[in-house]
C-alpha cells in the first residue's frame, strides 16, 4: 500500500508547535521545581542530563557536588529522564532523609531508575511497620555467633584468592578491581547462601551479576538487546535463584540442623517466629532481600578494598603499624584463623578500615585515637552505612570483611603500586575506584601460606 505523505503536510506546523509546547512546559516545570537551587539552568528535552551521567559519571557527580557546595543548603538540582532529582551534600539533611519513615515524604532514591531495576519492594524503598518487621527478622543474621560463622568463611575465601593473585603476578603488575570483585562475589554467595548454590549455579550467577553491573551504568532503555533490559532480566533470574536457596534452607532448618550461612540463620529465626505468630512471607520476597544484601555487600566493598590497598601503599608508616598490630593477634604459620574477639582488638586496623572524617582528603587513621576521637566528635558525618531507620543492618559484617582483608593482605603479601599518571583519579564502575583499577605488583611475604581448610 502506497502512503501519500503529502496529506500530512498541512499538519506539520501543528505537530511542531505541539512538540515545542511540550518542551517548553517541561523546561518550565523543571525551573519551577528548581527555583533558587543551584543546578543546570536548562536541560535537554526528555532525557535531561542522563547522557552526561552515563558517559562521564565522574564529571557529572563532581559538578553536582560543586553546585551543592555553592549554597549553605548543601543541595543541588538536576533532571534525569523525566525525573527531577536532588543531590544532597549536607550531612544534616542526609540524616533527615535517612530518618524518614513516611512513604509520602521526601525520601532516598538510591539510583535514578532503581525501582524498575531492583523492584518496588527493595529494602531501601520500604517504610512503616513492614520495614520495622523486616529489620527485626533480619537482626539475628548478624549476632556475634552468626558473624563468627561468616568470619571463618570470609578468611577461607580471602586466603584462596590471595594465593591465586600472587601466582598470577609473578613479577608482573596486575589490576585488582575485577579480582577483588570476584573474591567479594564468591564471599557473598558463600556467606549468604552457602551450600545451596552448586558450581553451575555459581557460574550463571556470576554472568547475571555482570549483566546487572553493566546495566547500572547505562541508559534505562527497557527494550530487547539493551543493557538495561539485560540487567532487569538478570535481576529476576538472580532473585529466583536465591528464592530456591531460601526454600532449601528452610527444609534444612526444619530438620534441626545447625546454621552454616546467613539464610540458615534467617530461616531458623523465621521458623521460630512462625511457631509463635504466623505471618505472610514468600521465598521470592526473601530472595529479593537476599539480592539487596548481595548488591550492598558487593560493589561498595570492592571499592573499599581497592582504596585500602592504594592508601596503604602510599602511607608506609600506616602499613607498618597495621602489620605490627596484626602480628600481636595472628600468626599465619600456626594455621590458625582470626577469631572475632581478636578482630575486635585490632583497633588501629579498624581505624584504617573506617578512615575518613574531618579533612577527608587526608588519609589519617590516627584521627580515631583516644586523644583525638574524631569518630565520636564527627560521628554524624559518617554516613557510609546510612543512618536512622535506614542504617545498614550488615555494617558490622562489612567492616569485619574489610578488616580481615587488610589484616590478611598486609601480613601475607608484599605489594607495590604500579604507578602511572592519573592512576589515583576516580572512576565510577558504578562505585568509585582508582582509575587504573589499582594495578599492583604482588609477592608472597610469609614463609608459607596457612592452610585454607
Amino acid at each position: 500500500m502506497e502512503i501519500k505523505w503529502g496529506v500530512f503536510t498541512p499538519y506539520i506546523p501543528y505537530f511542531v508547535s505541539l512538540l515545542a509546547l511540550i518542551l517548553l512546559i517541561e523546561q518550565i516545570s523543571y525551573l519551577k521545581k528548581k527555583r533558587f537551587l543551584p543546578g543546570p539552568t536548562f536541560v535537554f528535552p526528555f532525557i535531561g542530563n542522563a547522557i552526561s551521567l552515563v558517559t562521564n559519571p565522574t564529571n557529572f557527580w563532581d559538578l553536582q557536588s560543586s553546585y551543592a557546595k555553592s549554597t549553605p543548603l548543601g543541595i543541588s538540582a538536576n533532571y534525569i529522564i523525566g525525573r527531577y532529582i536532588l543531590y544532597v551534600y549536607s550531612t544534616d539533611l542526609s540524616h533527615q532523609i535517612f530518618a524518614n519513615v513516611r512513604p509520602d515524604a521526601f525520601h532516598l532514591v538510591g539510583h535514578p531508575f532503581g525501582k524498575k531495576l531492583f523492584g518496588e519492594h527493595n529494602l531501601i524503598y520500604m517504610f512503616g511497620q513492614q520495614h520495622k518487621d523486616l529489620r527485626r527478622r533480619i537482626a539475628p543474621n548478624f549476632t556475634p555467633s552468626a558473624l563468627q560463622t561468616y568470619t571463618d568463611i570470609q578468611q577461607r575465601i580471602i586466603l584462596k584468592h590471595l594465593v591465586s593473585w600472587c601466582n598470577q603476578s609473578k613479577g608482573q603488575s596486575i589490576p585488582l578491581r575485577i579480582l577483588c570483585r570476584d573474591m567479594n562475589l564468591e564471599t557473598s554467595q558463600t556467606v549468604f547462601v552457602g551450600p545451596y548454590l552448586n558450581e553451575e549455579s555459581r557460574k550463571r550467577f556470576n554472568v547475571d551479576y555482570n549483566f546487572f553491573n553493566v546495566g547500572l551504568m547505562k541508559l534505562p532503555i527497557d527494550l530487547p538487546g539493551f543493557a538495561f533490559r539485560n540487567a532487569r532480566l538478570a535481576v529476576e533470574r538472580l532473585v529466583q535463584t536465591l528464592a530456591g536457596c531460601t526454600e532449601e534452607s528452610e527444609k534444612k532448618m526444619k530438620s534441626g540442623e545447625e546454621p552454616t550461612c546467613l539464610i540458615d540463620f534467617w530461616m531458623q529465626e523465621n521458623l521460630r517466629e512462625l511457631s509463635e505468630k504466623p505471618f505472610e512471607h514468600s521465598y521470592r520476597e526473601i530472595g529479593g532481600h537476599l539480592f539487596d544484601f548481595l548488591f550492598a555487600a558487593q560493589d561498595a566493598s570492592t571499592s573499599s578494598l581497592l582504596w585500602a590497598v592504594a592508601y596503604l601503599d602510599s602511607h608506609p608508616r600506616v602499613l607498618e603499624k597495621v602489620r605490627e598490630e596484626v602480628a600481636k593477634y595472628w600468626v599465619p604459620e600456626d594455621n590458625s584463623i582470626i577469631r572475632s574477639e581478636q578482630l575486635r582488638e585490632m583497633k588501629y586496623t579498624e581505624a584504617v578500615a573506617r578512615e575518613g572524617f574531618k579533612d577527608p582528603e587526608a588519609f589519617d587513621p590516627d584521627r580515631f585515637t583516644e586523644e583525638r576521637q574524631e569518630d565520636r566528635v564527627y560521628k554524624k558525618n559518617f554516613l557510609a552505612f546510612g543512618a536512622g531507620p535506614h542504617q545498614c543492618v550488615g555494617q558490622r559484617y562489612a567492616i569485619n570483611h574489610l578488616m580481615l582483608f587488610i589484616a590478611m593482605f598486609t601480613t601475607l603479601v608484599d605489594f607495590k603500586r604500579d604507578r602511572t599518571d592519573g592512576c589515583d583519579e576516580i572512576a565510577y564502575v558504578p562505585t568509585i575506584v582508582p582509575k587504573d583499577d589499582c594495578r599492583v605488583f604482588l609477592s608472597q611475604r610469609c614463609a608459607q601460606f596457612p592452610c585454607a581448610s
